[in-house]
């Protein structure tokens, strides 16, 4: 006899709802009762307990940090998952809530309920709410897509609502009727968007008991996973590489799906009440469920055996009429040992093996098909450490097999638009910085593009379509510009448009078209010129009526990125081959209306195996650069030929927030301004921003002096800690008066820039001050130590000095106190001699 499969008592018996984490570490559920248990992922222990006053909980959506339950009083609560407890009510429904859906950065939560209209509210601000209100009856399911820019909205009355939240303004783009079944909200059976992992399709319930896949791009139907139910799909979850598909029946059936072939693998036997939600682990094979009678079921090797091959392989597509089952195999994207990707030697040995062997033409253009990357050699692709194929390829493949390659060949840089993100789906940001956004859509025949600003008082948003299908984007106070790759269909050439926002006349917008087989790699926009470096090698500068002023050939070349701040410029490209293979990046300051070069061919201080994300210049108009390492560096004395140098402004790994490990968290850099780091904050392993436009966040200068003491809470580790503090504020204030020094001696100056020299000084030396008083504080046998720091006082008048020998006075520090004012006096009578000299 079976035995039985035993769950775990979760709630009081009744519905049950559950929710993973992102990484997997933590399995959220709740129920009817007031208690809402967490799980750790692999572990026997009882689960921790949040008691709570409400009861009736309907809905579960968890990130990393916290989660989010909706309750049958209408509430939608957030819960911190660091402290397991209430942050706080996120909004109120005036009825029951039936579903919630996190967008993946957990920056947005969807609530529907039995209103009318669906919520979408920030879930770091709960005054930004967006409401979608184009369905005429309650909702009984949300869900986001996989890149958050659309959430489908699965109505009572049998219609699916496509909403765009790519603007601050929701966008109903499509009703998708006849797809699932008219249900109450209340219903045990689902109508649920279930959207494929690789982003193409999705899939939902139907009512002929099938689960049927529907193509976003077109809103077509195509494969269908049949004959599983004899009742109504109730619960169905896509496995996290999209190769499995499992479905849960209100019949209490449970079904395991290949996805390829829509073939039925297994139909479990074991299920004793209606599954309502369904999950996979993000990484293990465990499967879990909860049903309507308060349990929860963990199910380790969930998959058997024979099939657990599915499991391990990289992203599928999902089941389209279109695709070609050799598509759609286990092989598509192997991983290449790294000894065949660092090793060319040894691939053409193999190739002009197989060639020996089977002759050329098995190996030719013709007969490419002929060898399967079945072992994973790495035949079928191989990729440079910056994600390309590598040169002559197509698809992956060498174009002529049976050709020698190179052993050898140097790895550049690919050049990127800084502030601009690669296509997620359809949608794309240009541009990012303080003033505002630029992002397009991919609408096949044309795109269209919308500019956003932060201050809507200054400046009005625009919207235009785009038969260009413009790539690049720069924004600024003064106007918009845009530039676009050459057609491949037509004659049209790589074009350059501006677009300012206000003149005192008639707007002058102006386009340019580049030189046959010419395109922009990278551009910028100031307030006094356009730049743009070309696949030609070419950096073009023209004034902001379209004049060109200036063009030349970079020296290093291919370039990468450029950046601009009033008439000075900076260009990035590769340069020589370095050890490892790899080039050195190397960059160039000039001044174009001077026509002087401060800095030419200087090397970006990048250590190995770190890419250059982003450049920039400060609004003070000194340059920046942000790594992948996370470490934010502006050049010093960069005016001065030879002397420039870059200095850490932030490590971003040494962030509080990060020094737990608790936080999972990267950031995008959009610029530095009033003395901070302006970014957004990337979760989950994210790499880009993406729909909707999430929120700016900054952080403060802090100089990497040394390690984090321990903190444990000792009088010792403070002291520790506030000393660092004083380091780290010295050699900012040093690093921001040296900069402003640089500023004042090299241009004509402000009185105002000029005043601030003085304040700043001042701000070194009570740092300098407060730093003595700790070593004062510690003793005698500190005093050289002291002694040493009043030496760097900057303070000429001998006003800081003698603030130095009151506090060496007041910790009874004589010896100190003396040898401070005799360095007065000898500072005093230098500068009597430099004023009689």
């Amino acid at each position: 006899m079976a035995t039985r499969l035993r769950g775990r008592p979760a709630h009081a018996p009744g519905p049950t709802f559950f929710a993973y984490t992102p990484n997997g570490r933590k399995l959220i559920t709740v129920g009817l009762n007031g208690a809402l248990r967490i799980f750790q992922h692999g572990s026997d222990d009882e689960p921790a307990v949040i008691d709570v006053v409400t009861d009736g909980h309907l809905a579960v959506a968890a990130t990393n940090d916290f989660f989010v339950v909706g309750a049958e009083d209408g509430s939608v609560t957030r819960y911190s998952l660091l402290t397991n407890s209430m942050e706080q009510i996120l909004v109120r429904c005036s009825l029951p809530v039936r579903d919630i859906a996190l967008s993946r950065d957990g920056e947005w939560a969807a609530v529907a309920s039995d209103e009318l209209e669906v919520k979408v509210v920030s879930t770091r601000d709960m005054t930004q709410v967006m409401y979608l209100r184009e369905q005429s009856r309650p909702v009984k399911h949300v869900s986001f897509d996989i890149s958050g820019t659309m959430l489908a909205v699965s109505c009572t009355d049998g219609i699916v609502y496509m909403y765009s939240l790519s603007s601050a303004q929701p966008q109903l783009i499509k009703r998708v009727d006849g797809l699932v079944k008219a249900l109450e909200t209340d219903a045990e059976a689902s109508a649920k968007i279930a959207w494929h992992p690789d982003g193409r399709a999705f899939a939902a319930p139907t009512a002929t008991r099938d689960f049927q896949v529907v193509a976003r791009s077109d809103w077509q139907r195509q494969k269908a996973f049949s004959g599983g139910h004899r009742a109504d799909i109730s619960a169905a979850a896509w496995s996290p590489n999209g190769a499995l598909l499992v479905t849960a029946g209100i019949d209490k059936s449970l079904c395991l799906w290949e996805t390829r072939s829509q073939r039925l693998l297994k139909t479990f036997e074991d299920v004793q009440h209606t599954i309502l939600v369904i999950d996979w682990h993000p990484t293990d094979n465990v499967l879990s469920y909860t049903n309507n009678n308060g349990e929860l079921f963990i199910r380790e090797d969930f998959v058997p055996m024979d099939h657990t091959r599915h499991l391990k392989t990289a992203l599928q597509p999902a089941p389209m009429n279109s695709d070609p089952l050799s598509e759609l195999s286990g092989n598509a994207q192997k991983q290449i040992p790294n000894d065949v990707k660092s090793n060319g030697l040894r691939r053409n040995t193999e190739d002009d093996y197989l060639n020996d062997l089977l002759g050329p033409d098995a190996m030719s253009e013709d007969g490419a098909g002929f060898i399967e990357d079945d072992d994973g050699a790495g035949y079928a692709e191989e990729r440079n450490r910056f994600g390309k194929r590598s040169a002559g390829t197509i698809s992956g493949r060498p174009t002529k097999r049976h050709e020698v390659q190179s052993l050898w060949q140097p790895q550049t840089h690919d050049a990127f638009q800084p502030g601009s993100t690669p296509w997620k789906g359809n949608r794309r940001y240009m541009c990012l910085n303080l003033t505002g956004f630029v992002w397009t859509v991919n609408q096949e025949t044309h795109h269209t593009v919308t500019v956003e600003f932060y201050d809507r008082q200054e400046h009005r948003d625009f919207h235009f379509t785009d038969p260009y299908k413009y790539d690049k984007a720069c924004l600024n106070e003064k106007g918009a510009l845009f530039s676009c790759p050459p057609s491949s269909g037509s004659q049209r050439r790589a074009l350059l448009y501006y677009r300012p926002h206000e003149t005192w006349t008639a707007r002058t917008d102006w386009r340019t078209q580049l030189p046959a087989g010419e395109e922009v790699l990278s551009m910028s926009l100031s307030e006094s010129c356009v730049v743009a470096t070309t696949t030609a090698g070419y950096v073009r500068i023209y004034s902001l009526f379209g004049v060109p002023l200036k063009v030349y050939r970079q020296k290093s070349t291919p370039a990468v990125t450029c950046a601009s701040w009033r008439d000075y410029v900076m260009t990035v490209g590769n340069g020589p081959v370095g050890g490892d293979g790899i080039t050195r990046l190397l960059y160039t300051i000039e001044n174009v209306k001077r026509d002087e070069t401060y800095q030419s061919e200087d090397i970006v201080a990048l250590p190995d195996g770190v890419d250059l994300r982003s450049v920039f210049f400060t609004e003070k108009g000194d340059p920046c650069i942000y790594g992948t390492d996370g470490v934010l560096l502006i050049l010093l004395h960069w005016r001065a030929s030879g002397q420039a140098r870059w200095v850490p402004l932030l490590d971003t790994k040494t962030l509080d927030r990060l020094v737990s490990g608790k936080k999972e968290e990267s950031y995008w850099p959009v610029a530095v301004a009033n003395d901070r780091f302006h970014c957004i904050i990337l979760k989950g392993g994210e790499e880009y921003p993406y729909f909707p436009r999430p929120l700016l966040s900054d952080f403060e200068f802090r100089i990497p002096v040394s390690a984090s003491p321990s903190a444990t809470g000792d009088e010792e580790d403070k002291d520790v800690t506030h000393q660092k503090s004083l380091e780290e504020q010295f050699l900012l204030s040093t690093l921001q008066h040296s900069l402003q020094q640089d500023l004042v001696d090299n241009t004509n100056a402000t009185s105002t820039q000029k005043a601030e020299i003085p304040v700043m000084e001042r701000e070194v030396d009570k740092v300098l001050l407060q730093l003595l008083a700790s070593e004062c504080r510690e003793g005698e046998e500190r005093g050289m130590k002291a002694l040493e720091l009043a030496t760097l006082m900057r303070d000429r008048t001998g006003k800081m000095l003698e603030a130095a020998g009151k506090i060496a006075a007041r910790f009874q520090r004589d010896i100190l106190g003396d040898k401070i004012m005799q360095l007065a006096e000898r500072r005093m009578v230098g500068l009597l001699d430099e004023d009689e000299m």
